[in-house]
C-alpha cells in the first residue's frame, strides 16, 4: 500500500487598499493576500499548516509580510 501526500499553497487576492508604502513612501494602491498552506492526501487537502498575510505596493512591487491583525484591519475596497 502506498500514500500520496504533500503540500499545497493556495493565494487568495483578499483586496486593495490605499496607503503609504513601506519602501518607497509613495500614496499607491497596496494589495492583500492570504497564502494558505495545507497538507494533502490523495490530491485533497486537508490540514492547514501555516497562513501568511503579505502586502504588495503596484508602484515599486515590494512585498512584505503583514500580521492577521493587521490585514483584518486595512479597510479593503
Amino acid at each position: 500500500m502506498f500514500f500520496i501526500f504533500g503540500l499545497r499553497t493556495k493565494v487568495v487576492r483578499s483586496g486593495v487598499v490605499t496607503e503609504v508604502c513601506r519602501n518607497c513612501g509613495n500614496q499607491a494602491a497596496q494589495v492583500i493576500t492570504r497564502r494558505v498552506t495545507k497538507f494533502s492526501l490523495f490530491f485533497v487537502p486537508l490540514i492547514p499548516l501555516r497562513t501568511r498575510y503579505s502586502q504588495q505596493c503596484t508602484f515599486c512591487g515590494a512585498e512584505y509580510d503583514i500580521s492577521r491583525a493587521e490585514a483584518q484591519r486595512l479597510p479593503v475596497g
